[in-house]
This record gives structure tokens, sequence and C-alpha cells, in this order.
């Protein structure tokens, strides 16, 4: 299945907003936001602060009088910079580049399945700068098999957890970590649609090079396609 036949088959399996974060919040409480190189706010403030840029969200959302931020597919970010895992200054090869949907929120937020699906594999990937508690659920429709990644979650997200356990759509499935399990970042969901795992256990890459940014945005399409938050994204396709 090519890209372009991927991504409308994802955008079939939703009609309308699928909330990945406790229903508490209504779609009109979210607000976009930009953390790309280009937001000159960000250069104001201390970006390898996880303290810091929790501060920065938090205002952004008083000012905006709504309770969840979210954004960043296809986004080129300087946040990564901070972090050895990420840090490789050649423009061809620095890995700056976001493949995954982030929510922005309190910590121990809910994240709930937008689907069904059963439990692919979990990870505690303790890099500095990189997921922390992570899950990823499999999904299979039509016979076509799929991914979800679930980053930067609590601890007690992979307790009693088994390999192939049933997930159903809206059940809750883990929260939200703070900055001193996440990687060490402001509390948000990562969420990233996968096509081919190419064998990763627990694990997949979030952000991207130049150079392979091509193969990653076929394998990881736009999640906005299925969850719906901002609809003038979907005219687009």
């Amino acid at each position: 299945m090519n890209n372009n036949h991927f991504t409308t088959f994802i955008s079939s399996l939703s009609q309308s907003f699928i909330p990945l974060i406790s229903s508490e919040f209504s779609k009109e409480e979210y607000i976009a936001i930009d953390l790309s190189k280009n937001n000159e706010d960000l250069a104001t403030i201390d970006v390898s602060s996880s303290k810091a840029f929790e501060e920065y969200i938090a205002l952004y959302l008083i000012r905006n009088k709504a309770k969840v931020a979210y954004g960043g597919y296809n986004e080129v970010r300087n946040i990564y910079r901070r972090s050895t895992h990420f840090n490789q200054l050649d423009p061809e090869t620095e890995r700056n580049i976001h493949l995954g949907i982030d929510v922005w929120c309190d910590a121990k937020t809910e994240i709930m399945a937008p689907l069904d699906g059963k439990i692919h594999s979990f990870k505690n990937n303790n890099h500095y700068g990189d997921y922390g508690p992570t899950i990823i659920v499999e999904h299979t429709f039509d016979e076509i098999t799929f991914y979800t990644l679930y980053g930067h979650l609590t601890l007690d997200s992979l307790i009693n957890l088994e390999i192939g356990q049933k997930v159903k759509a809206g059940e809750i499935i883990a929260r939200l970590g703070d900055a001193s399990v996440n990687g060490d970042y402001a509390p948000h969901l990562h969420f990233q649609i996968i096509k081919d795992l190419q064998g990763n256990i627990g694990d997949y890459p979030g952000v991207s090079n130049k150079k392979d940014l091509s193969f990653y945005l076929q394998n990881c399409p736009d999640p906005n396609v299925l969850i719906k938050i901002d609809k003038d994204e979907i005219t687009k396709l």
C-alpha cells in the first residue's frame, strides 16, 4: 500500500474528533501551538530547562484561554539540541524534525486509545531527551496492520501490561509523566502512527533528520488524519 492510500485508509477509520487524553476536555479547549525554530518566543526562554518550558506552555494556555495545546507534525525544532541523543549539528544528519503530534497538558492526565487494538510492546526509553516510558499498540483493520506509539508516560503506566493485551477504543491505557521520568520535558503526550515498525520493540524514532525525512513521513503519516483535531489540515488530503 503506497503512502497516499495508507493515509486515506487511516483517515477512513474515524469520522470526527477522537480525543487522546481525558474526555473532561472538550475540543474547544484545545489550541494549536508552534514550537518550531521559527517561533521567536522560544529564544526568550531556556528550552533546556523542563521547568521553564512547562511555565511557557502554561502561560500560553492561559493567554489563549485553553487547557490543552497540540501540534508539531513535520515541525523543525531547535529544542532537541540540548540532548546528545539527537545532537548532531550537521544540517543533513541533525535529528530535529518531529514525526508525531504532541498534546501538552498536566502530568498524570489520562491517555486513551483512539482505536481498538492490542499491546504490541512497551519500554522505558530513559535517555535524556528521549520518550521515557513508552507504549506501542498494534491495530488491524481490513487486514491492514499498523501501530500507534504513546511516549512520555508515567512509570506506573507500564506496570501490569502484557504483550497481546486487548485495548478498546476510548480505554484509559496510560497517564502522562512529569519531567522526572519523561525524558526531562514539560508534560505532554507524543502520539505517532507507524506503518512499519522495522523490528523495533517499545520504541521507534519520533524525530528525523533531513536526509531520512522522506521515508519517515511516508511511514508515519500525520496523526491528524485519524484524530481529526484540525479540520483545515484534513481537507489538504
